[in-house]
């Protein structure tokens, strides 16, 4: 298929470029010294990730340790209280850890093995990119440093203990807004000193070539699998794919496995309390061209030029830019970028709970919240969300801030 002069026929053959580039966006904008720890990166994702050794160890880890394939579960009642359209979830939150996260840890890690690091070091936001790398360096067997702001540290203290119970050392980052922004910061930061021993395992699609493309090339096996079993499942595609996008790493997971098909792909931001500056972190929607943690993107900014201040009700999703291949998507129209707020948002979590006994993360509360827009629009056919994860970690807050809320 070619859509707006690209060739998705061979796109991932093509995007990125050799510099990392997808289009504009992208490339790598680091300190010089960081720039031979991207190249020694670059070198052995590209010397192993064809290896029979390597593809093999990954996928008897996925099957044995991770209980890949996640399924597709129909959401019969969900679908029947909203009319004609199917609603169909892919269960990334039965994925080992809770979420799609460890697909790319554990790739990451495997990595590091090979390239003889002692060492991981991560940011975090809603914790689960945390719980997910600090399972990957125990079964390992390496250090793993976890930075992560105050402020997540304490809406998501169920991961924080989950994250010290396997090993890892929780570093708590004060500074600024302290969320996920600072916990970036902090982590490249600390990989600066330390890259000789260590490997900074980006927790999404962002960051400097090469790990848009490796996670997303890790993530990829969600959309494979996804388009595998819904064809099996119904015998066609689904009408509309969609996806919460922060950084974009489950969303550039799904949307892979779809992109060379004839179907419509919605990525979902936060809006949060609304479209004013600082309340939401909708950067696809209101940002423009910029450069941040090494990469060229689509980012909030505040007056002065720098990254805005985010916000969101999801840890993970509160982040002032999203991946550069997530910008390229957005800029040439194959993926359709929307929002949805903070009651939609919850709306959805307790809606999904009520009705298929399945808990979200507030997160794929999102994405959620969207089909359940989406299927009262289209009337008929079928949406397939991307549940990226289970909603363990947000309970205490939601039931704090939001109470037990009835579905009407």
């Amino acid at each position: 298929m070619i859509y707006n002069g690209v060739d998705f026929d061979t796109y991932f053959k093509n995007y990125p470029d050799k510099n990392g580039y997808f289009g504009k966006y992208g490339g790598v904008y680091i300190e010089p010294e960081l720039k031979a720890a991207m190249a020694e990166i670059t070198e052995s994702y590209f010397t192993i990730c064809k290896s029979r050794k390597f593809i093999s160890d990954l996928r008897r880890i996925r099957k044995e340790f991770q209980g890949r394939p996640t399924p597709i579960s129909h959401l019969e009642r969900l679908s029947a209280s909203l009319g004609n359209v199917q609603l169909y979830a892919k269960r990334e939150d039965l994925n080992h850890s809770g979420a799609h996260k460890l697909n790319h840890c554990m790739g990451e890690a495997l990595l590091a093995k090979y390239m003889g690091k002692k060492k991981v070091i991560a940011e975090t936001g809603a914790g689960q990119h945390g719980v997910a790398l600090a399972t990957a360096a125990a079964y390992f067997g390496l250090e793993c440093d976890i930075y992560m702001g105050s402020v997540d540290i304490k809406k998501q203290a169920p991961n924080v203990a989950r994250m010290k119970i396997l090993g890892a050392n929780v570093v708590e980052v004060t500074h600024g807004l302290a969320t996920l922004k600072e916990a970036v910061d902090a982590a490249f930061e600390a990989y600066a000193r330390e890259y000789k021993d260590s490997i900074y395992c980006i927790g999404s699609v962002l960051g400097p070539h090469p790990f848009p493309m490796m996670v997303r090339d890790f993530q990829s096996v969600v959309g494979i699998e996804a388009r595998e079993q819904f064809v099996e499942m119904t015998g066609e595609l689904p009408d509309a794919v969609v996806a919460c996008v922060g950084g974009g790493s489950n969303a550039a997971g799904m949307f892979a496995g779809f992109l060379n098909d004839p179907v419509d792909i919605y990525g979902i931001e936060p809006l949060g309390r609304g479209p004013k500056l600082g309340d939401h972190a909708a950067s696809l929607m209101y940002g423009e061209e910029g450069i941040m943690h090494g990469f060229n993107s689509i980012m909030l900014k505040d007056e002065k030029g720098e990254p805005a201040p985010v916000y969101s009700v999801a840890s993970g999703l509160d982040y002032p830019s999203s991946g550069p291949e997530h910008a390229f998507l957005h800029d040439l129209g194959r993926v359709k970028y929307d929002v949805i707020d903070d009651e939609e948002t919850i709306d959805a979590f307790f809606r999904l709970s009520r009705m298929e006994g399945i808990i979200p993360a507030i997160e794929s509360a999102h994405a959620v919240a969207y089909g359940i827009k989406l299927a009262k629009q289209m009337g008929t056919g079928s949406v397939l969300i991307n549940l990226s994860g289970r909603g363990d970690k947000d309970m205490d807050y939601v039931i704090e801030n939001y109470g037990i809320r009835d579905i009407k």
